[in-house]
């Protein structure tokens, strides 16, 4: 896990972040325990307690529950995993977007360009 934090986000945020993307490239799987706080800390180059923050926000949005004595697992509520896909799916589409939308492009341009840009990366798998 990369240990470099952009300052226009809080910390705690962006371990959150990480460990949602972990879930949804499957690096981390319903049930998994996350490290502890110690050890995220030393791995994540950060406080314990951003990390403690950082498992009760992820708790908050029910993507984890902590077990007394045991830890904080990745939750198994495939319905709640489908929704934060989902979620993050649709706030990546909406950052793009807007930001397509900043520079004076239409919809229909925003459209084209991005079935150009992922016909090109197809033919690009395809030569490889």
């Amino acid at each position: 896990m990369s240990d470099e934090f952009h300052p226009s986000s809080p910390i705690y945020l962006q371990l959150a972040e990480r460990i949602n993307r972990q879930i949804l490239r499957r690096e981390l799987r319903p049930g998994d325990k996350l490290p502890s706080v110690r050890e995220m800390a030393i791995q994540s180059h950060v406080n314990p307690n951003t990390v403690n923050r950082t498992y009760s926000e992820l708790e908050r949005m029910g993507i984890v529950e902590s077990r007394r004595g045991q830890g904080t697992f990745i939750t198994e509520d495939e319905k709640r995993l489908s929704q934060l896909r989902e979620d993050l799916r649709n706030r990546q589409i909406e950052f793009f977007v807007r930001a397509m939308g900043e520079m004076g492009f239409n919809p229909e341009e925003i459209v084209s360009g991005l079935q150009d840009y992922l016909k090109q990366q197809r033919d690009r798998g395809k030569e490889e």
